[in-house]
């Protein structure tokens, strides 16, 4: 819902572009602080404090609609305009479970962690769709409900806040572990994550252009998709897209980690690029979905990559930098696709498919020969 309210506070298209890039910009800049202190300063105190600055931005698009307090709650809060984590839980989270499972479970165990956030992004977005539709119907004005939508925000992130408090003192790393004379916390595979960062970066970028947010306000300007369907749609979307994180283990297992990102993701992104080709909404929807039934077996494989690739003492940096590389990347992309938001226009989908397509062919290219522990294609 987070574009649709914008634009009924009266941002414009560019405007609303430049508020999701400093929320992606916000992120980065926060997660990097977060991500690059955690081994040492404690893996749950560092998931607090995310969590408090996830609820203090919930509560700052609550209190004010003057586009600059929006902008700094934006660049200080972890929004996601994406649906999906852009903040530093998801660092955090995947370097504590490397620590706890073998090299061979690791993808397993990725796959159901994606899993588990993707089912609850559907059961997120159908119930913000639906609830606006019948808090319509039921009379409540358009201001009382996305404030009711914003309040269940800051309020989740208290709910976070109690669930972290509750961690086992096992997710933490043990200070021998610790590099703490490393810059940014990552020592010999330094070269690595600056080359995986850099295509995990532009593969964001190109992603930011089709955010969730911005395709669901796409379906409502070029075809007049309601909120209740726009709900729907991005509920099956997002099961679609636990189902195929799912299904990744099995392929990984198989064929390798790089080649499980590269030749799933290829198809996905070609489906992409036709969605604004569909003549009517039901085609297009037809379409996007059959892109998400794919399009996120690349996600645990690239996870589970990385952290098979840095030492056991980078691993919650290495997965943080990457992250802030992909908030970077992603960063750029909405201002520039602003101008689109409010035509309808297929650009971002055509940029975000050809951009990616690129992507894939340049990882491929540079890390085929470099599988991971647990590979079935390492020596």
């Amino acid at each position: 819902m987070l574009v649709l309210y914008l634009a009924y506070i009266g941002l414009s298209g560019p405007a609303i572009g430049l508020l999701l890039t400093l929320t992606l910009l916000g992120d980065a800049a926060i997660s990097l602080w977060i991500t690059t202190r955690a081994d040492r300063a404690g893996r749950r105190r560092m998931l607090l404090v995310g969590a408090g600055l996830m609820a203090a931005g919930g509560v700052a698009f609550l209190a004010t609609r003057r586009p600059e307090l929006l902008m700094i709650a934006a660049i200080v809060g972890v929004i996601s305009p994406s649906g999906n984590e852009v903040g530093p839980f998801l660092s955090i989270e995947q370097a504590a479970l490397s620590q706890l499972v073998t090299d061979q479970q690791r993808t397993r165990v990725f796959a159901w962690y994606n899993l588990a956030g993707s089912v609850m992004t559907a059961l997120g977005a159908l119930a913000g769709g639906w609830f606006m539709q019948l808090a319509g119907r039921a009379g409540v004005s358009e201001a009382t409900s996305y404030r009711a939508l914003l309040a269940a925000y800051a309020a989740a992130g208290l709910v976070l806040a109690v669930l972290f408090v509750q961690l086992s003192p096992v997710v933490e790393t043990p200070l021998s572990q610790a590099a703490s004379t490393a810059r940014f916390g990552l020592h010999r595979s330094r070269s690595v994550v600056a080359r995986l960062s850099a295509l995990f970066a532009l593969d964001a970028f190109a992603g930011a252009f089709v955010l969730q947010s911005v395709m669901a306000y796409w379906f409502h300007v070029r075809f007049g998709a309601s909120t209740a369907a726009l709900g729907t749609l991005f509920f099956g979307a997002n099961l679609l897209a636990a189902a195929s994180a799912l299904l990744a283990h099995r392929f990984a297992a198989r064929f390798g980690l790089v080649n499980t990102m590269v030749f799933t993701h290829l198809p996905s992104n070609l489906l992409l690029a036709l969605v604004p080709l569909m003549p009517t909404m039901a085609s297009a929807m037809v379409v996007l979905l059959a892109r998400f039934a794919i399009s996120q077996m690349d996600v645990p494989t690239r996870q589970s990559y990385t952290m098979a690739v840095v030492a056991p003492d980078e691993r919650a940096a290495a997965a943080g930098v990457t992250a802030i590389a992909r908030s970077l990347g992603a960063g750029a992309a909405p201002m520039v696709g602003g101008a689109f938001l409010l035509t309808g226009s297929g650009v971002p989908f055509f940029v975000a498919g050809g951009l990616k397509i690129a992507y894939d062919l340049m990882l491929y290219r540079a890390f085929r020969r470099l599988p991971a522990a647990g590979d079935p294609q390492r020596p």
